[in-house]
């Protein structure tokens, strides 16, 4: 394995820790650990824990999905990745 290779996958499982501890932070965090905290806010006549748990972590997940597409396709820009992988 190459230098610019261990940097790439260094890289690729840095963005997928972060986002997945997001993930985390939103899914169990907000639904559970700190619904109680976040209920004494509403959006939309619902309290925000409950929101959070239903809607908000949907909303989040889309946009965890597009900012893993984005950061991917710069990292493989970056590293000199070809989409097909034919490099490898």
């Amino acid at each position: 394995m190459t230098d610019n290779q261990r940097l790439y996958w260094r890289a690729t499982r840095r963005l997928t820790v972060g986002l997945l501890l997001v993930w985390f932070a939103v899914s169990f965090g907000a639904g559970i650990l700190f619904r109680e905290a976040l209920d004494a806010a509403s959006i939309g006549g619902a309290p925000l824990g409950f929101w959070m748990a239903q809607q908000g972590s949907i909303y989040v997940f889309v946009l965890l999905i597009v900012i893993y597409c984005t950061a991917m396709t710069r990292l493989e820009r970056k590293f000199g990745i070809d989409q097909k992988g034919s490099d490898q």
